[in-house]
Formats: structure tokens, sequence, C-alpha cells
């Protein structure tokens, strides 16, 4: 559970921290690079990924794919999910599974922008792998809680 836990603070942090790059005036993408590479095992294995506000283009199996829904890229419908930017990410919820050769964590999270009162609850799956004691999302799903 600590593992997941310490996993998921790692990726709240990081999708922060790009917004914050982006407002900055930084090299966003480059951070967002590294960020996806830390967190999802598109460098290694296939991964499913389903983010949360997708509608035309539902599913992002690609880095390229991820990487254009965090911060813009050749789909129309990507705004730059992390370039909002989002002031605090806050774990509301967690569930976690660990079996012989199963690690997944299911939950909410809640989203506050920058500037602004509007908080977004979003429900998520992650199917974890383990890389040389680092947890990597193999398989990501999330929607809004309307």
């Amino acid at each position: 559970m600590e593992k997941v836990k310490s996993f998921l603070n790692s990726w709240i942090e990081g999708v922060i921290e790009i917004g914050r790059v982006f407002l900055d005036g930084g090299d966003y993408h480059s951070f967002a690079e590294r960020f996806v590479s830390k967190h999802y095992a598109f460098d290694t294995d296939e991964v499913l990924f389903k983010p949360t506000f997708t509608k035309e283009v539902v599913f992002r199996n690609t880095k390229d794919l991820a990487l254009s829904y965090f911060v813009k890229g050749d789909i129309n419908e990507d705004n730059g999910f992390a370039l909002k930017p989002w002031e605090q990410i806050e774990l509301d919820e967690l569930k976690v599974l660990e079996e012989e050769n199963l690690l997944a964590a299911m939950g909410t999270l809640r989203f506050k922008p920058l500037n602004s009162e509007e908080i977004s609850l979003v429900a998520f799956t992650f199917c974890f792998i383990d890389q040389v004691n680092s947890l990597k999302i193999k398989i990501h799903h999330s929607s809004p809680v309307l």
C-alpha cells in the first residue's frame, strides 16, 4: 500500500509541476516526457491509457498520444490536461489490490485548478508493473465523477 501511495504522490506532484513549468515559460514538453517515462511503461511495454477527458479519440495507447493529452499535440481535443494548471490534486479515496502477479489501485482524485474554486472529482484505476523496484502504469483508466 505504501509503495502505491508513494507512486501516486509522485504522479500528482508531476502533473502539478508540468503546469508550473509551463507557467514559468520553461521546457514543459521535455518535463512531461520525463514524467510519462517515469510513471508509464510505454518505453518497455504496451500500455492501455484511457485519459479522463477524452471524447473524439478515447484511448491514448502510445507515448506520443499520452504526451498529446498531457501537454497538447496533434489531437484537436487535447488542451493540455497538465497545462490547466492544477494548484492542488488530492487523493480522496484509495483501494489497492495486491495478488501474486497483480498490483492495482482504484480511487478518486480531487483536482483544483489554479485561481479557481471549482473541483473536478475523477475516478481512476491503475494497474502496475514493477520494473527494477519502480512501479509503472500499464493500464490507466480515469473518468470524471458526475
